[in-house]
């Protein structure tokens, strides 16, 4: 199966999850990696620009680490996704040759198309909370018990 170049939005769903999962707690940048399968310099990455969002907070030190700034249920993937992904295209775009009329009309159809993809894909993630990606992540656990 083909993977996709960016990840940080499944890493980044999947730290806060973890972070939901031992609430008050403060978790270190290596601990949370070990789970996502990822190291933790790219996980401190990430949990930096969920910071940046006000999704988490941070305490240096030895005793410091990460936790949620709110409750999972407040948030949702759209705000994951836009702490993470900001403004950028959910399409990967191509800048056409700026003299080639086809190549303007076909890259001003793929920007209404993302703009329309964006706004549906947002609207999909909304809909679901770090707290229903625990929930749903504890009851397929005990199905595998």
């Amino acid at each position: 199966m083909a993977q996709p170049t960016n990840t940080q939005f499944a890493v980044g769903v999947h730290l806060l999850t973890l972070l939901a999962a031992q609430p008050g707690e403060w978790r270190d940048s290596q601990s949370l990696a070990f789970s996502p399968a990822t190291n933790a310099a790219h996980a401190r990455r990430i949990l930096g620009q969920l910071r940046a969002a006000g999704l988490v907070r941070s305490h240096p030190g030895p005793r410091g680490g990460w936790m949620l700034q709110r409750e999972p249920e407040e948030i949702d993937l759209a705000m994951v996704w836009l702490a993470l992904n900001g403004e950028d295209p959910v399409l990967g775009m191509h800048a056409p040759q700026p003299d080639c009329g086809a190549g303007r009309r076909v890259h001003d159809s793929l920007l209404a198309l993302d703009r329309r993809a964006r706004r549906a894909l947002l609207a999909e993630l909304a809909r679901t909370t770090v707290a229903d990606v625990l929930r749903e992540g504890r009851a397929a656990a005990l199905d595998d018990a």
